[in-house]
């Protein structure tokens, strides 16, 4: 069963990577940040379009790196849109806290949007490989940056 589910989850890692979702620069985003791991040598820029009442009405990116870090842009594009910056963010920090702590648990998040983070378990396996946090973070960090009005994020 075990290895069912990993292979599941690395067919759904493996077709964000190489057929990602929202890959495109939008003509009338009203935020963004340039997002870098120089680890592993991954770029992205991060798009946002807010409306009035800071409710994402479109998130797109473009940028390069390995397959878990457009991956997670693909999948966090697809996951912010119709979401308030405030949703988003909490949603980035219990993906955050997901990637990176063993006792993990979803119930803590309280009003977090729990599908989109069933969504995101898929990504949580980095947790065993360090060094690959970055890489499935990456995107979220540029997003939260994009919409705190920063323009550039490193991952170090």
């Amino acid at each position: 069963m075990f290895d069912d589910l990993r292979d599941l989850y690395q067919e759904v890692i493996l077709d964000h990577g190489k057929n990602p979702r929202n890959f495109r620069r939008p003509e009338n985003a009203t935020c963004l940040a340039h997002g870098n791991n120089p680890v592993c040598g991954d770029t992205l820029v991060i798009y946002i379009t807010l409306d009035d009442d800071g409710l994402i009405t479109d998130a797109a990116f473009q940028g390069q790196g390995c397959a878990i870090s457009v991956a997670s842009a693909s999948m966090m594009t697809d996951i912010v849109n119709g979401k308030t910056v405030d949703a988003a963010k909490r949603l980035f920090d219990g993906f955050h806290h997901m990637c990176t702590k063993d006792d993990f648990d979803m119930a803590e998040l309280g009003d977090c949007d729990e599908d989109a983070l069933e969504r995101l378990v898929m990504l949580s396996g980095v947790k065993e490989f360090p060094i690959r946090v970055k890489c499935a973070t990456l995107a979220w960090h540029t997003m939260q940056a994009a919409v705190s009005g920063d323009h550039d994020i490193s991952t170090e």
